[in-house]
C-alpha cells in the first residue's frame, strides 16, 4: 500500500501554505516543510494550466535536491484562478482583493493547479481544474469577507474553506480539494506511480 511505501521516504512540502500543510497531514503522511522563496513570475506568452505548471516546476527547481537525502521526495505546488482568459493571483491589497471579487462573483471561473514531484533522480508535474460558481455578491458580502478574513495570500482573493466559500460559491465541478490548494486525490495516485 502507497502509505507503507511513503514511509520509505523524506517527505518535504516545499510551501508556506498552511493550507497544504493541513491538507498533507490529513493524508496522515509524516513531512519536514521548508520555505520557497521564488518570484513567481511566468514568461509574458504562458497561459491558463501552463501557468500553473511552469511556477510549480520553478519552486520545485529552487530547492537544492543535491545537499539533500537520496530518500527525499519533494512536493511543491502552485494554484492560480483563471477568468474570461486572465490570470487572477494574489491581491496586492484590500481593494484590489474587492476588485477580484466583483470579477468572480455572478459567475463561473476555474482553478488550476500545478503539482511538482521530485527526487533526485527524476521529476514529474501534473495539474488538476475545478470549474467554481459563484453567486452574486453583495458589496456589503464583498467588504465584510475582506475586512474580516484578509484574503491577500490566496489566489483570487478567496478561500473555499473560508466564510466566503461557504455562503458565495453555489457550485463545483472537480475536485474541492483542489480549490483549497491541492488536488490531494490525483496526488496519492500521481505519487502511487511515480514511486514505482
Amino acid at each position: 500500500m502507497l502509505i507503507e511505501k511513503l514511509k520509505e521516504y523524506h517527505i518535504i512540502l516545499a510551501s508556506q501554505s498552511p493550507r497544504r500543510r493541513q491538507l498533507l497531514e490529513d493524508l496522515g503522511l509524516e513531512f519536514e516543510i521548508i520555505p520557497v522563496n521564488v518570484e513567481e513570475n511566468y514568461p509574458p506568452g504562458l497561459k491558463h494550466k501552463d501557468i500553473a505548471v511552469y511556477l510549480s516546476e520553478l519552486k520545485a527547481g529552487s530547492v537544492e535536491i543535491e545537499n539533500l537525502c537520496d530518500n527525499c521526495l519533494i512536493i511543491t505546488a502552485d494554484t492560480i484562478v483563471w477568468k474570461d482568459g486572465k490570470i487572477l493571483s494574489k491581491p496586492a491589497d484590500d481593494e484590489d482583493a474587492k476588485r477580484m471579487l466583483r470579477i468572480l462573483s455572478g459567475d463561473v471561473h476555474e482553478v488550476i493547479t500545478g503539482v511538482t514531484l521530485r527526487t533526485k533522480h527524476k521529476m514529474r508535474t501534473f495539474h488538476v481544474l475545478t470549474r467554481v460558481w459563484i453567486k452574486l455578491l453583495t458589496e456589503d458580502e464583498i467588504a465584510y469577507y475582506v475586512s474580516h478574513f484578509h484574503p491577500l495570500d490566496k489566489a483570487g482573493a478567496y478561500g473555499a474553506q473560508d466564510w466566503i466559500g461557504f455562503v458565495g460559491i453555489s457550485r463545483i465541478e472537480g475536485c474541492y480539494y483542489n480549490v483549497v490548494g491541492l488536488p490531494v486525490n490525483q496526488l496519492w495516485t500521481e505519487l502511487d506511480n511515480f514511486l514505482i
